[in-house]
């Protein structure tokens, strides 16, 4: 048995002992759980891929005279004003927009401008005000930077899926999803989870993080602010406890002035929209063997669910589980037809972010933070079913 507390003295001192999710499911199959147990201070776990439910609040800091921003764009992007006079939140997935309001096609939204301003660059800000005694500026037009505002940090209302989907097309024609294109007649399949690199498949029931916990946010340092948007933790789960479909969720916070644009990286899904690729590391604290055992989970051992998007619903019909392990062959075989598989995740680049991780914590540069709580593990999720609604599917 090991504490947070004894954990982070040897990491002052620099002795800690710290293996990336892949040493360790290696090193257990060399000399087993206890063994490993025995000689493993920190895991550190990654993942980068698209977390669509993320975004940025901005603080200007006040103009003279004083502006009561309530319609704002940054690089063209609408960002949301209806808090603090100078207060704005710019999401991931927002469009840019013309001057007069129209949706422009140029493959760029709110995960650009966030990627710009961590990498230093220039963003046009033009800004409306609400005309008041308390502020009566009407308009303002300037240029910002991550140095000349006063706040700029990430808060991601929804990240780290455990678990996630398969998506195919069964249909006659090529869909576009938040998943990338998939073809007809069963073309193609895209998964997103990196399987047994996944934080959170490495600590299944929660029980080493927590609201508090620091993490690995963006190339900067992080923190678990609160469970995610669209928290499944009651997701049917198989006997080793990782579930067989979407589960958790976090909800993080991290200084985006600290962040490195190689973990940040605005995208774009055609046909769907911008989003915003995020490197992502947790540090698992081997407080006993159980917390090695779960580690240890191979791809082999993990199962997801490969979904139809041709049946325009929100329960789309599936075909069934397929492992990670034969995910990561490239190719799956859908009712006796073979079909071929890619990841939306970098599986290499989710590896550099744990091994970024083990060699911030093997410097003493990164320490590990007791929870203030635990992540409720007992939430169900509620849809908004149309009862008796009349809705068209265009």
């Amino acid at each position: 048995m090991r504490t947070i507390a004894e954990i982070n003295d040897k990491i002052v001192q620099k002795r800690a002992a710290v293996l990336t999710a892949e040493e360790l499911k290696a090193r257990v199959a060399e000399v087993g759980v206890s063994q490993t147990a025995k000689e493993i201070d920190v895991i550190t776990t990654g993942t980068f891929e698209p977390m669509e439910s993320s975004g940025a609040i901005i603080n200007l800091g006040h103009t003279d005279p004083p502006i009561k921003i309530r319609r704002c764009w940054l690089d063209g992007v609408s960002a949301y004003s209806g808090f603090g006079a100078v207060d704005l939140y710019i999401g991931a997935t927002q469009v840019s927009e013309s001057p007069d309001g129209e949706e422009l096609r140029d493959n760029k939204g709110g995960g650009h401008v966030i990627e710009n301003l961590i990498a230093g660059k220039p963003v046009h800000l033009r800004a409306v005000g609400q005309v008041t005694d308390c502020y009566p500026r009407s308009s303002f037009e300037t240029t910002i930077t991550r140095e000349t505002v006063n706040q700029f940090y990430l808060y991601n209302p929804r990240n780290l899926y455990q678990n996630f989907i398969v998506g195919v097309n069964g249909g006659d024609r090529p869909l576009f999803t938040y998943l990338g294109p998939l073809q007809p007649g069963l073309g193609n399949a895209v998964y997103s989870n990196t399987g047994a690199l996944s934080p959170l498949l490495n600590d299944p029931d929660l029980q080493l993080i927590g609201i508090g916990s620091r993490i690995f946010l963006g190339g900067g340092i992080g923190y678990v602010a609160w469970e995610g948007t669209q928290h499944f933790p009651m997701q049917k789960r198989l006997p080793n406890r990782t579930p067989i479909g979407p589960a958790a969720t976090l909800a993080l916070i991290g200084d985006a002035k600290q962040m490195h644009p190689r973990w940040v990286r605005g995208c774009y899904f055609k046909n769907y929209g911008p989003s915003l690729m995020l490197g992502v590391g947790l540090p698992l604290p081997v407080l006993d063997e159980d917390a090695v055992a779960k580690c240890a989970v191979r791809d082999e051992d993990l199962v997801a669910p490969v979904v139809d998007f041709s049946i325009p619903r929100r329960v789309r019909p599936t075909f069934g589980l397929v492992s990670y392990a034969q995910l990561k062959t490239g190719r799956i075989a859908i009712d006796g037809k073979p079909v071929r598989v890619a990841p939306l995740a970098s599986i290499f680049l989710s590896g550099q972010v744990a091994l970024e991780l083990k060699q911030w914590i093997e410097a003493g540069q990164f320490t590990l933070t007791e929870p203030v709580a635990p992540i409720p593990m007992d939430r169900s999720f509620l849809p908004q079913d149309l009862w008796g609604a009349n809705f068209t599917l265009e």
